[in-house]
């Protein structure tokens, strides 16, 4: 995933609300998970093509993946690692990116601007604090004519992890550290559909980093 050549300069950006991550909270998105190892994850069977139905006992023996989930700052840029599926990524900025550098030294890191975000549709999706560092993310009910206002930001002290239904539209979990690495667990089939914030509205999301 990279970003197109979109800047601050010419277009806006989108705050979303920022709110404790609680059961009430989380109803529809998804719940807290207290012990990652006994979080099982949904997997949906494979859509029928027409009126035959899909047979009962196959479509969803994909089953999962798991793997260490890493995210850094380097400058100005937020990157993460995803072990379970093997991809790195540059998630956000927190400045215009036309004007970030990977090498500017104590730059604030109280925002990130993200350019996307997806949903699985094949299953959830379960991520763990290893270090038990607070984080927040960003999540919109499902519904591919998702627009920049409907995600809701939620913020959670480390304590718990995040477990996401499928087809919830998120981008990845944000340490509110200058680096984290969590428990990653997933639909092994990886289906993404996405959206692509600045092409599609013309704003970036400004995801909040900092305790509600």
């Amino acid at each position: 995933m990279q970003a197109g050549p979109l800047t601050l300069r010419h277009h806006a950006t989108c705050q979303p609300r920022l709110v404790v991550a609680t059961p009430e909270t989380l109803e529809g998105y998804g719940r807290l998970v207290p012990d990652y190892e006994r979080c099982k994850v949904e997997i949906v069977r494979w859509p029928a093509q027409g009126w035959r139905h899909v047979d009962t006992d196959t479509g969803d023996e994909g089953g999962t993946t798991e793997g260490i989930f890493e995210f850094w700052w380097q400058g100005d840029m937020l990157y993460g690692r995803n072990g379970a599926v093997g991809d790195t990524y540059l998630f956000g900025w927190n400045r215009d990116p036309a004007a970030a550098l990977e090498t500017r030294n104590n730059a604030p890191r109280d925002r990130v601007l993200i350019w996307h975000a997806n949903y699985h549709p094949d299953g959830g999706q379960v991520f763990f604090p290893r270090e038990g560092k607070p984080f927040v993310v960003p999540l919109a009910l499902p519904g591919d004519d998702v627009t920049p206002d409907k995600f809701v930001a939620f913020w959670f002290d480390g304590s718990a992890g995040l477990y996401i239904h499928p087809n919830v539209w998120h981008e990845a979990v944000f340490p509110l550290a200058e680096r984290a690495s969590f428990h990653d667990k997933q639909g092994k089939v990886h289906a993404r559909v996405s959206v692509d914030f600045a092409r599609e509205f013309g704003v970036y999301l400004e995801v909040p980093l900092r305790r509600p």
